[in-house]
């Protein structure tokens, strides 16, 4: 049976509002794939809310500017993540854990922007069980660009590229 968009909008702000009082127990170690990830503490459940993805919200043309600006600095790595057309969450230097999620093009989670009393959010979801101790991975789905960004993600389906 199909949700309507009322009654899927309700579940969304109920799972947020149950992510908000009980959040999943993560922690950052050393990666494989790269520097820093982020691994389960418990056991996940497909479809459960794990984590979400904040930072400054931003619109598109600063975030720009910040990129360029970030790589001027040498920092190595900046934590963009585009909302939609005009708007960007910017966790590079004001974020959480979500940040360190690392990229896997065949990934445990997915990212969705939901909308929480007229406020876009992005938060991480399960595809699948993910087990105690797992990291936590979700394809970025770069925009193709002339220069490649090569993947370090391991996976069997690994497409070489981020972009």
């Amino acid at each position: 049976m199909a949700l309507s968009k009322g009654e899927s909008a309700a579940t969304e702000l109920i799972k947020f509002n149950q992510l908000q009082t009980r959040k999943k127990h993560l922690r950052f170690a050393r990666s494989p794939i790269h520097d820093w990830g982020l691994y389960a503490m418990e056991r996940i459940m497909r479809g459960e809310m794990v984590i979400e993805y904040v930072g400054e919200i931003i619109r598109a043309q600063v975030a720009d500017k910040r990129e360029k600006a970030y790589e001027r600095q040498g920092i190595g790595s900046s934590y963009l993540f585009r909302i939609d057309e005009d708007l960007v969450v910017d966790a590079t230097k004001k974020g959480n854990l979500g940040r360190l999620i690392n990229h896997s093009c065949e990934p445990n989670c997915t990212a969705r922007i939901i909308t929480i009393n007229g406020e876009k959010k992005i938060v991480i979801y399960a595809k699948q069980d993910i087990e105690l101790g797992s990291e936590i991975t979700y394809d970025y789905h770069f925009p193709i660009e002339q220069d490649k960004i090569p993947c370090l993600c391991g996976s069997a389906k690994c497409r070489g590229f981020l972009n």
